[in-house]
């Protein structure tokens, strides 16, 4: 069996949200919480919940990523149990007996996300269409390197011919861009 955890591959999440999931909560699609607002109404760090975040169960926060990872009947329960608390808790859920077939539904389709391998990253892109909000899901391959890949790389080449010195006049190209 398996379910999404949250994860955050960067620092990204902190300030792309107002409130960023922490990294290994139950993740859930989330996409409820925006079924009832004016898509005009979206706009900023909400917007881009909307558009791009996985709810986590426990904070009630947002993450652009979710991991696949392997569970065990108890944990799922666990996630069940923790959701319909925040349904109560956040959403006005009148009981816990009555948010769990709504926590179980969308721990569900949560479930139905996880059709891969363990380790596996879910992304969410959503958008309004014809009234309705409509989701879809990609796959992205976890980096199995242990260190961050660099953004460059400087190589020395051997053998080769140096590239002649390049003069640059930026007193004379603010001049032109002042004419």
């Amino acid at each position: 069996m398996k379910l999404l955890k949250t994860i955050r591959a960067d620092t990204s999440d902190t300030f792309v949200f107002d409130k960023p999931a922490e990294p290994g909560e139950w993740a859930i699609s989330g996409a409820w919480l925006f079924a009832n607002l004016d898509p005009a109404t979206l706009s900023g760090k909400r917007s881009a919940a909307f558009r791009s975040g996985f709810l986590g169960i426990n904070s009630f926060g947002w993450s652009t990523l979710a991991q696949i990872v392997e569970v065990s009947e108890e944990q799922r329960s666990m996630a069940v149990e923790c959701l319909a608390a925040r349904l109560v808790e956040h959403c006005g859920a009148p009981d816990l007996a009555t948010a769990r077939p709504a926590a179980q539904e969308e721990i569900a389709f949560a479930a139905s996300l996880c059709d891969h391998s363990p380790g596996m990253l879910i992304a969410v892109s959503r958008r309004y269409e014809n009234e309705t909000i409509r989701e879809s899901f990609r796959t992205l391959q976890a980096n199995s390197c242990a260190k961050p890949a660099p953004v460059f790389k400087f190589v020395e080449v051997v053998d080769e011919e140096a590239a002649p010195p390049e003069h640059i006049d930026l007193m004379g190209l603010m001049d032109r861009a002042r004419q």
